[in-house]
């Protein structure tokens, strides 16, 4: 480093990750390095790597593959094409007192790699990491956070270090997503307007705190307070709240839910699935589809909520399923993450 080189604030963003391709090798890469995390799936590592590596990744690559194949964009997957594309305005944005790096939890641009351009850069005098995972949780938050810690300790020179931790009612998060459903709720009266969040193990919430957590008598489903501020299913619960409130909408006829189960073990209820099939059983005949645990569209919005829902809510009487886009590289999500960067405060 030059004795006048001026120290700058090194802005790592870090999404959760994407196959390097569509081929059925890369994307079950992809899945092992992603679900051998012992935060995704929390049991111990030998049946974890079984489960894996035995069973898991093999079956579910080619259909994964498959499915990848319909999402990907010209450029590439959509979560390294806005990822890339934030990072460059969101470094415009910030000015040249910021180093802005794009990351990956899993396969590449990693961590690891990406924080050695930040010790090699040397006038890197402070590192502020932030999640795109807007609710905490440990399989997504904790798990950037534990392998940014993994990677820093063994830094000689470890810069002043700030994780941003959650962010699931900021002002601009909550506009950005109503601003995107703006033009469908304007043009169609819905019937009913479903919140799916990426699901969890229950018994993940309950790991949250050291004495254990109980989401009924912590009162997470009516949003967060001193008891449950940590925990995922209030964060989730909250952002919808501010969001029915933004949109004006009849609390009535809204429902908070949570896809993507794995497993057989119980997850976080009800189940998208479920809340899908009973709309449908009910009458119900246009719905919109929020999915503000994603920052970025990618497999489990485009794919998931975008089509199979959708599928299943027409083959079950329904009529029209819409899906709210993310946020993806929009302006105000860029304004949102410079307010993050600049006047965070837990």
């Amino acid at each position: 480093m030059e004795p006048n080189q001026k120290l700058k604030t090194g802005v790592l963003i870090v999404n959760l990750g994407t196959p390097e391709s569509t081929g059925t090798g890369d994307v079950r890469r992809y899945l092992r390095q992603f679900l051998m995390d012992g935060r995704v799936i929390d049991i111990p590592p030998l049946p974890r790597w079984l489960l894996v590596n035995l069973i898991i990744a093999p079956f579910r690559a080619p259909k994964s593959a498959k499915t990848y194949s319909h999402i990907w964009m010209k450029e590439g997957s959509p979560l390294k094409v806005y990822g890339y594309s934030v990072e460059k305005k969101l470094q415009e944005a910030l000015g040249e007192d910021y180093v802005v790096r794009l990351a990956m939890r899993y396969q590449t641009p990693s961590i690891e790699n990406t924080l050695a351009e930040f010790e090699k850069a040397e006038n890197i005098e402070r590192l502020i990491v932030v999640p795109f995972f807007p609710q905490y949780a440990s399989a997504t938050t904790g798990s950037v956070h534990e392998e940014v810690m993994r990677v820093l300790r063994k830094w000689q020179i470890i810069p002043d270090l700030r994780f941003i931790n959650s962010y699931y009612d900021h002002p601009g998060l909550i506009e950005g997503f109503a601003l995107s459903a703006q033009k469908q709720l304007a043009e169609t009266d819905y019937d009913h307007i479903v919140f799916s969040y990426h699901g969890l193990p229950e018994r993940q919430l309950t790991k949250t705190y050291p004495g254990g957590h109980d989401c009924e008598k912590a009162g997470c489903v009516h949003g967060v307070n001193a008891l449950n501020r940590f925990c995922y299913r209030a964060h989730c619960y909250a952002t919808t709240a501010a969001l029915v409130k933004r949109l004006g909408l009849d609390p009535a006829k809204t429902t908070t839910c949570f896809q993507s189960r794995l497993l057989k073990d119980p997850w976080l209820q009800p189940y998208t699935e479920t809340v899908v099939k009973d709309l449908a059983a009910r009458g119900v005949k246009k719905v919109l589809a929020f999915s503000p645990a994603f920052v970025a569209d990618c497999i489990e919005t485009i794919d998931e909520v975008g089509v199979e829902y959708r599928d299943m809510f027409l083959e079950n009487g329904g009529e029209q399923w819409d899906m709210v886009l993310s946020l993806n590289d929009s302006q105000i999500w860029i304004d949102t993450l410079v307010d993050l960067v600049v006047n965070y405060k837990v």
